[in-house]
């Protein structure tokens, strides 16, 4: 897949798809300014990540239902994305 290519597809699956990623957006915005405020609070930090975590996941799974699109595999990618989110920022950004 080429470069133009790449750009041309992430374009038309946003501007198809314009809600489901505004959505998105503004969670992961929520969860930095919540993050940001709540700044060396670990278990609110870690509560924030967790729901920021499952948010992406129902909103991966709602995002497939509404493409029809959705497959274990795709569910399954989602929860491990999710998870590795969590180890990469609990070990790595807010270690205790």
């Amino acid at each position: 897949m080429t470069h133009r290519h790449a750009a041309h597809h992430l374009k038309k699956e946003v501007k198809g798809h314009l809600f489901d990623y505004l959505l998105l957006l503004t969670a992961g915005v929520f969860f930095l300014m919540a993050v940001n405020i709540f700044r060396g609070e670990r278990f609110l930090e870690f509560i924030f990540l967790t729901a920021f975590a499952s948010f992406y996941i129902i909103w991966g799974i709602y995002h497939h239902i509404m493409e029809d699109t959705l497959h274990l595999k795709i569910v399954i990618e989602y929860i491990l994305i999710a998870f590795t989110l969590i180890f990469m920022l609990k070990i790595i950004i807010f270690p205790n």
